[in-house]
């Protein structure tokens, strides 16, 4: 089931209503009914998949705190668990892309070979496998007191507001949180439906308009000139962005209705003046996963730059690997690893700020803003890629052919659905939506949502776009 839905626009408040009649005892077995639901609606038999990689991890959290003071053995259960979880991945994710390179390497050599497989990727994998890892890990390291209800655990995997796309939750945040006794109380329903609203708005208004002009030009490079190439380029940045914050909001807000507080998963990352800050920004539930559970045990920064580089460079390749099976993913995250470290070699060579006019400052702030801007759009060109090919053919019409082809005709309405966004993006560069509209008057907060709930009815896309996350 997808948030912008009809069927999630009648699912969502039938839930709301029934975990507030239901006494706290049985919530918990609504809501993981709901979030069955919410997964079988894509492809029921996935399920069971998902089922697989919950009882081995419940199972695993057990078994480590029953014989926690026998680390031989606890940690045999933690590998089991790990390898497992991993295992699920790497078969559904991962196998066409091994088998159909390695028959290429076959054939590359003269050998005739059929490895080549099928296999659908079930829908957000790469998500709660990571979610449900995490419990592992902190179970592991005796952070986290194992879970013993099944039920509360299962919900803690399959929470359907996050399940599909994020955040990618810890389960010192979300599992006591399940197993709170959630009053009613009207801020509550109030914050998340302006959440919900907002990102109904960033989804459907901007990220899905956005969305046409990037699949008519990038779907017919033959057929456009290098300007309107470029402005695709700009234009993806946005939508990615707008796409996967949208969700992330309406995650966020379907939760708040309930009660549950969901962590954040952006804070305007393309204000961001290098590349270590946009990943503090972006994609936040993903990047502290990596920081937390790869990079730190590695090493961290505590060492010295050699190994140091090698860290970033693996956290960033495997980031890559996570969001999909290509090599333009594994190219796009070695791209920001690299970048990652020459920003930092370079860093000391130039004079510290802080002598400087406040103006000068400013101006220097504003040109790094705009430097990472462009290089994090660039990547994106290499993430959006369907293949290396795809991407060869991007870069070269976007650089050779400014006097050739069509130019792409925006309509003046997309410039000012992207306009009001990237206002609000700066407005609410320390503050989330439903906390900014709590400090405004009644009569002003209740014009934004007029004009928040005119767009998303008679201003969205017509073509309705899947959430570019779902892949992942």
């Amino acid at each position: 089931m997808v948030f912008n839905s009809i069927e999630f626009l009648i699912f969502l408040p039938i839930v709301v209503l029934l975990f507030y009649l239901l006494p706290h005892k049985w919530r918990w077995l609504m809501l993981l009914a709901a979030s069955c639901v919410f997964y079988m609606w894509f492809v029921p038999k996935y399920i069971l998949i998902l089922l697989v990689t919950i009882v081995i991890d419940y199972s695993a959290g057990i078994l480590m705190e029953r014989y926690a003071d026998q680390h031989k053995l606890k940690k045999t259960f933690f590998v089991i668990s790990i390898v497992s979880t991993l295992a699920v991945l790497l078969v559904f994710k991962y196998l066409n892309f091994l088998t159909a390179n390695l028959d290429q390497l076959c054939a590359s050599l003269g050998m005739e070979t059929h490895l080549l497989t099928h296999i659908i990727l079930p829908i957000g994998l790469s998500f709660h496998t990571f979610q449900s890892m995490s419990y592992v890990i902190e179970v592991y390291r005796g952070h986290q007191q194992a879970e013993r209800h099944f039920g509360y655990y299962a919900l803690y995997v399959m929470f359907f507001p996050q399940l599909v796309t994020g955040p990618i939750e810890r389960p010192g945040n979300l599992m006591h949180q399940l197993h709170e006794k959630k009053e009613f109380r009207y801020e509550n329903i109030s914050k998340g439906m302006r959440l919900i609203l907002f990102g109904f708005f960033v989804k459907m208004v901007v990220a899905d308009h956005l969305g046409e002009y990037v699949d008519e030009v990038y779907g017919h490079l033959d057929e456009y000139n290098s300007w309107s190439v470029l402005g695709c380029m700009f234009f993806y940045s946005f939508q990615i962005y707008c796409d996967f914050f949208g969700y992330s909001t309406i995650a966020l807000g379907s939760a708040k209705l309930m009660g549950f507080d969901l962590m954040d998963n952006f804070r305007s990352p393309y204000l961001s003046k290098n590349i270590a800050e946009f990943w503090h920004r972006w994609h936040i539930s993903l990047s502290t996963w990596f920081r937390d559970y790869v990079y730190i045990p590695l090493g961290g920064s505590r060492v010295k730059f050699g190994r140091w580089a090698f860290n970033i460079l693996v956290v960033f390749v495997l980031s890559g690997i996570w969001h999909g099976a290509a090599w333009t993913f594994l190219l796009w995250g070695f791209a920001h690893g690299l970048l990652h470290i020459l920003e930092k070699a370079l860093r000391n060579r130039f004079p510290s700020k802080e002598s400087q006019s406040k103006w000068v400052r400013i101006s220097v702030d504003a040109l790094c803003v705009l430097k990472t801007f462009v290089l994090v759009t660039l990547f994106w060109v290499v993430f959006r890629a369907t293949d290396l090919e795809h991407l060869k053919a991007i870069f070269v019409t976007a650089f050779t052919n400014f006097g050739g082809g069509e130019q792409m005709s925006v309509k003046p309405g997309m410039w000012i659905y992207l306009g009001l966004f990237i206002l609000s993006d700066i407005v609410l560069r320390n503050t989330r939506f439903d906390a900014w509209c709590e400090g405004k008057p009644m009569v002003v907060r209740w014009l934004i949502y007029a004009v928040l709930v005119f767009m998303v009815i008679a201003c969205s896309s017509v073509k309705n776009f899947p959430f570019i996350y779902f892949q992942f």
